[in-house]
Order: C-alpha cells, then sequence, then structure tokens
C-alpha cells in the first residue's frame, strides 16, 4: 500500500462525524477538487481510492442524501448523486465553485472547519509520495478561486503551497517536509506524522551518509591520481639517469613515494627521517614533477 493511501485509511477512520458543520465542510473539500464534477445536472464524485470513497459515502449519508448510487468501473468506483442544496456552493458549467464569502465567515473563528475542509480536500484528490523517497503533497482542483481558498487556510497553518496549472486542472504542491507534517498533523493523520517523521529522519541519515561517501571517494580520487602522477614523474627521472642529480631531501620522498604508492601526504610526512608538515611533502613532490616536466615529461 502507498504511503498516500495509508493516510487516506487512516483519516477516513476518523470518528468525528457529531459535528454536522464540520462534516459539511468536509464535504465541501471533496467537492473543490477536480475529481467531483456535474454531468447531466447531478454531482458525480470519482476516485481509484476505496477509503476516500467510503469516506465520501458516510459523509454524505450523515449530511441526509441518501439518494446516490455507487458503481464500479475498472479500479474505479464512483458516487452519482442529486447536486447539494449547499449555500456555500454554486456550478458553474461542470464545475463546483465554492462561495468563499460565505466560508471565510464561516472559518474564520472556528479551526475545527478549516480542518475538517482540508481532509476532504485532500481526500479527494490529494496525494502524499513516499519519504523514504522524496517530499511531495500535492492537492488537484478545478477553479482558481477554490486553489486560493485551500491556500489561505494553509498559509494560516504554516504551509506554504506552490500552484502549478495542469492542463484544465491547478495543482497546490508543497516539497517541504517540515510543511508536509503540519498538513498531516492539520488533518488528524497523527499515526502518519510519526511515520513520516520516522521515514524522514532515515531518509537525511541516509543522504548525509551519501554525501560523507560520495566526498571520500572523490577526496580518495584525488590522491590517487596525484599519486599516480608522483610517481610518473620519479621514474621518468630514473629513466632518463637524473634522479641522483636530485637533492637528498628530494630523492628522500621520491623513495618513499615509490614504496607507498597509496600513502597520503600526512602518512608520507611521518616516515621522513625528519618529519615535516603535509605542506612540505606537497612542496618536495611538486618540485619533483617540475624538474621531470622541464626535462621532457609530457
Amino acid at each position: 500500500m502507498s504511503f498516500s493511501s495509508e493516510v487516506k485509511e487512516e483519516v477516513s477512520k476518523l470518528n468525528n462525524l457529531a459535528n454536522k458543520n464540520a462534516v459539511k465542510y468536509e464535504f465541501l473539500g471533496y467537492l473543490c477538487t477536480n475529481h467531483a464534477v456535474i454531468e447531466k445536472n447531478k454531482l458525480k464524485f470519482s476516485t481509484e481510492n476505496e477509503y476516500s470513497i467510503n469516506r465520501f459515502g458516510k459523509l454524505i449519508s450523515n449530511l441526509n442524501y441518501p439518494n446516490y448510487e455507487i458503481e464500479i468501473t475498472g479500479k474505479s468506483f464512483c458516487i452519482t448523486m442529486p447536486i447539494p442544496k449547499i449555500d456555500e456552493i454554486e456550478c458553474v458549467e461542470e464545475r463546483i465553485l465554492l462561495k468563499t464569502n460565505l466560508m471565510q465567515k464561516a472559518i474564520s473563528e472556528n479551526d475545527l472547519l478549516e480542518k475538517a475542509f482540508s481532509r476532504g480536500s485532500f481526500l479527494g484528490s490529494g496525494s502524499i509520495s513516499n519519504p523514504k523517497n522524496t517530499y511531495h503533497l500535492e492537492i488537484i482542483l478545478k477553479i482558481t478561486d477554490n486553489v486560493t481558498m485551500l491556500q489561505n487556510i494553509l498559509n494560516k497553518y504554516q504551509i506554504f503551497c506552490k500552484v502549478l496549472k495542469k492542463r484544465n486542472d491547478y495543482a497546490l504542491y508543497t516539497k517541504d517536509g517540515d510543511e508536509i507534517a503540519n498538513f498531516l498533523a492539520l488533518i488528524g493523520a497523527n499515526k502518519s506524522v510519526l511515520k513520516f517523521e520516522e521515514e524522514r529522519v532515515l531518509h537525511d541519515i541516509r543522504n548525509n551518509v551519501n554525501r560523507k561517501v560520495n566526498c571520500e571517494t572523490a577526496n580518495l580520487n584525488k590522491t590517487v591520481d596525484a599519486a599516480i602522477k608522483q610517481i610518473e614523474a620519479i621514474k621518468y627521472l630514473q629513466k632518463i639517469g637524473q634522479f641522483k642529480s636530485l637533492t637528498e631531501p628530494l630523492q628522500e620522498i621520491a623513495n618513499l613515494r615509490l614504496e607507498n604508492p597509496e600513502a597520503s601526504l600526512q602518512e608520507l610526512s611521518t616516515l621522513l627521517k625528519q618529519p615535516i608538515g603535509k605542506s612540505g611533502v606537497n612542496h618536495r613532490l611538486k618540485a619533483i614533477q617540475k624538474i621531470a616536466e622541464e626535462k621532457g615529461l609530457k
């Protein structure tokens, strides 16, 4: 089961349907998404998620809309019902437009309704990627006014979503881990918050380890490449009979490099008769390379 489905399963089973006004606002959350349309003067909501459709059925039964039909087509569940008579909505062609003035007045001092509306929107057309891989929360809506309504509510709870146009729809999304955790808490998915945070910690640890390994690998590659060039220069000077013309300190570091091809500069410094700093070792080896280049090494 996907992480999105786990979240929807959890919130669909919340035992919080006693407050009729909250139930209505969760229902309104469903209605503003792209999965709710008007067809032949009827409201049609369809989804492939069984938890979303089950919760939708509970909401309309609780609101005393008994005249609905359920059908299954392929992987999709669909509920068709008469257009509900709710003051906060109006139908615009095949879409449902929220009357934001009425809604804002109702929810301005009632965070219970804000949470219910946000929960319904997510159940209607929301998704959250698996936090093991990436952080991405997205809710698809039909009308810009509906997008703005939900966006303003989420902003109040420090969840700052961006909007992306998708053909005839609008995606409200965020890729911020803190904001996604806040959203899960907002809609009442408390168990999912804990799982998300747990996976998030593991995800960050894996990323930090990978970055460290990549950094160490890059440094190791640089060390190996430098050692190869140093050994080439030393062997070239030996080949053309110029090795013994080097000063004693340069011959000493050259012999140590040949004997310890994988040693770091710091390790080579400790092997000298009179140890010097890492920069001193590097200076001597560069001097050898320069001499070899002057003698014809390409």
